[in-house]
């Protein structure tokens, strides 16, 4: 389902509101909300959004739990640092609990990194199927999403829930969910703004299936909810009917 927005402002509102409206239909259900957030610039307005007097008192907080879709292999305390970004915009400035928060262990190497976080994540759900409530998604100009990068190996993992994988474009490891744990979800959604992304965005909703030039096409859910929010700029290649 595409949402488009006119402008980044009001995209980031429908969004905020999805996001407390699928916290409370979680609480009452279960009484638990487990989100999977997303790093990079785009969405630190959402989150800065979630914590203002606007939204703060509009979700039970003590009831969410975080997680990551990825996270760049640097410490927790780096500048290019996922987790660091959301502790600094959301999680400090509604003192969430630290046991609510799950964050990748990137003192451990790559390989073990991701398969601490995957018990983690295994753990949380307590046997049974790790199913997030709410994954959110951003979108590179590469067609990447989480860090399922173009042409990388993760790409094609069909078991493993993370894994580590070094991308040859940022000269970096990252640590990622795969597709399979992403496809899981009850609900994915994707937020995605300016004009630069407008490509991307039609490739992905449009064009053939390549999965090796546009990742984001492995973002499938098969009993599971699909939503694009977008804003005008990013949308102006698709139409509602897509």
């Amino acid at each position: 389902m595409l949402h488009v927005s006119k402008d980044p402002d009001a995209l980031l509102v429908a969004l905020a509101d999805f996001i407390v409206e699928r916290a409370k239909t979680s609480i009452k259900r279960s009484d638990r909300f487990t989100i999977a957030l997303s790093g990079g610039s785009s969405p630190k307005r959402l989150y800065e959004l979630l914590a203002s007097d606007a939204y703060r008192l509009r979700i039970d907080w003590k009831k969410v739990y975080f997680f990551f879709g990825d996270e760049r292999y640097v410490p927790a305390d780096h500048a290019n640092s996922n987790f660091l970004m959301v502790k600094k915009s959301l999680f400090v400035p509604l003192n969430i609990a630290v046991e609510n928060i799950f964050g990748v262990n990137t003192s451990l190497q790559p390989a073990d990194a991701a398969t601490d976080y995957e018990t983690r994540i295994r753990n949380h759900f307590q046997g049974k199927e790790c199913r997030f409530d709410l994954i959110l998604l951003g979108l590179g100009d590469n067609s990447h999403t989480a860090s399922l990068f173009p042409h990388t190996s993760v790409l094609h993992e069909k078991h493993a829930l993370v894994k580590e994988i070094y991308v040859q474009e940022v000269s970096m490891y990252r640590i990622t969910f795969t597709a399979p744990l992403i496809n899981a979800a009850h609900c994915i959604a994707f937020l995605v703004y300016g004009s630069s992304k407008a490509e991307a965005v039609a490739n992905i909703l449009k064009g053939p299936i390549k999965i090796d030039d546009y990742p984001a096409q492995l973002i499938n859910p098969a009993d599971g909810e699909l939503h694009w929010f977008m804003d005008g700029p990013a949308a102006a290649d698709v139409d509602e009917g897509d």
